[in-house]
This record gives structure tokens, sequence and C-alpha cells, in this order.
């Protein structure tokens, strides 16, 4: 499950409490054993909350990830251990000094949960962002290739859609698919024999099969990766080159994704670095722009 982002840019600890060596240890853990989706999202949520996981019951971390508690406990046994107590033990011993658990003081209704939840989804972005080599490396693989592809299916398609849409102001070959099914495969072989080198893919959860599939596909088609997806333990980790991750809010009945979207637009800027006309064909765009009266000031 380990990808060359996921030790790039750290893990996800939405918790708040800044805690990345707990962060590092739980996903040592995690990475070393192969899990299903569901355990995934347990071993991301625990991750997210590093610095309480010692201290969270098995019905609290069933209710974090949105799974049922006996799926807690096969987790557990998935990662070695008799049940969930066993595990909790041990993270108990190996938590840092100073680590503690409790609720938060603060109550919130649940549209307000939500939005905590995405601004520290977004706080970890920008922490993870201190170390800006692998978005700058992400950045000049996509100027690089002409033409450059865009992939983003159901999900996360509106997240490919956008990138898709300013890079086309100065990129010049974006090719959008957010369509899957049998032709995909042709048209990751037509931008091939145009001379595409990259592939950008939006990787959001629920994952579809498809997905998968294409990164697969391409990759074998001589295709550099690039995928932003949730977390470092997504289903797409195994078929990329460079894996940028973005947690996405879970609180309400559809995932919000903030933090994908604001990596999105970090990567147009990084992209843009790597094309030295960039700023020139912007500059023409508005000029044209103006002329039309496109847009209403």
């Amino acid at each position: 499950m380990g990808t060359d982002m996921g030790t790039d840019m750290g893990t996800d600890n939405g918790n708040g409490h800044g805690n990345d060596g707990a962060s590092a240890r739980l996903m040592k853990l995690f990475e070393a054993h192969r899990l299903t989706p569901t355990q995934r999202r347990i071993a991301h949520s625990l991750v997210r909350r590093a610095a309480d996981a010692p201290f969270l019951s098995s019905v609290e971390v069933a209710e974090l990830a949105g799974v049922s508690q006996p799926s807690v406990t096969r987790f557990a046994v998935a990662l070695g251990f008799d049940g969930y107590p066993a595990l909790r033990r041990h993270l108990r011993e190996v938590a840092p000094v100073g680590a503690s658990g409790g609720e938060p003081t603060d109550t919130y209704n649940e549209y307000q949960e939500a939005v905590h939840a995405e601004i520290e989804n977004l706080r970890h972005l920008a922490a993870l962002l201190a170390d800006p080599e692998p978005v700058a490396r992400a950045g000049a693989l996509l100027a690089a290739s002409r033409p450059l592809v865009v992939l983003g299916l159901r999900a996360a398609g509106a997240q490919a859609g956008g990138f898709a849409y300013f890079a086309g102001k100065v990129h010049l070959d974006v090719r959008l698919f957010t369509e899957g099914g049998t032709l995909l495969a042709d048209r990751i072989d037509d931008a091939v024999r145009a001379g595409a080198s990259a592939l950008l893919c939006f990787a959001l959860p629920r994952h579809p099969r498809e997905v998968v599939d294409a990164l697969a596909y391409a990759k074998a088609a001589g295709l550099t990766v690039v995928t932003v997806a949730d977390s470092a333990f997504a289903p797409v980790a195994a078929h990329s080159d460079l894996l940028l991750p973005a947690a996405v809010g879970t609180g309400l009945a559809f995932d919000t994704a903030c933090a994908p979207m604001l990596l999105g637009r970090v990567l147009l800027e990084a992209m843009c670095d790597g094309l030295p006309d960039a700023q020139a064909r912007l500059e023409e765009f508005d000029a044209r722009a103006a002329e039309r009266g496109l847009f209403v000031d």
C-alpha cells in the first residue's frame, strides 16, 4: 500500500493536535498490512485522530469511521491482534508522553462539525505543503506532458473538471476524461500516441473499480501517474507514481472535498511554474475576454 507520496507528504492527522510522530507510527503499523476498503477507512480515521486513538473505544472508532463495531474488531485482527482491546493497549504503549483522550469542550451541531472537520483537513494540507518538493515535482511532470491527461470518474469528476478548465488557459493541450467504460482505454491510447507523458487523476471515495483499472492501464501504456487521493491508503495508491493526499470530510451524508479541490489549485500553480509562457497566455485571455465583454464586473 505504500507510495512515493505517502512518505514525501506525511500523514493525515486532522485532529489539530499536530502530533505528526503519532501519525507516522500509525501509518507504519497500517501500511504493513493489506486492508479492505472498510479497514482502510478505519485506519484513515485513526490516523486523523492519532493523539486520541489510544483512548478511543471500539464504539467511538466505529462512529468516527462510519462503520460497524464488528468491523473495528476485524480491523484489529487483520493487524495481528486478538481484538480491539489488544490493539488499543498496543497504541497506549507506543503513545507519546502527553497524549490524552477526552472529548472536545466545544459542542457543535452536525453542520458545524462538518465545517470544522474540513477546516482541520485544510490545516493538515497546509502542514503537508511545508515541504513543497512533491508538488513542485508533480507540477513539472504535468507541465511537460503534451497532451496532459486529466482523469476523474464519478464523484471526482468535478475536481478533475475544475482542474482541466483552468489548466486549459495555460496548457496547450489538456484532455479531460470523466467517463469510464470501454472507450476510456482507447482515449488513453490516443493520448499516448499524441505524445502524452503524464496523467493526473483525482480519486475520491467511494473509489470506482474502473479508476483503479484505468490507472493500471495508463501505467502499462507508459504514462507517469500523479494522483490526488483522499488518503495514502486509497486503493489507487498501488498504481500511482506520485500520490498527493488530501483528506475528504465524512461528517455529512455525502463526502466533502475542500482539501482535494485546493490541492488541485496548488498543482495548477506548480504547473504554471513549469510553463514559461503561462503568464503571457493568461494576459492574452484576459485581453480577449475584455474585448468580448465576457464577464460582468
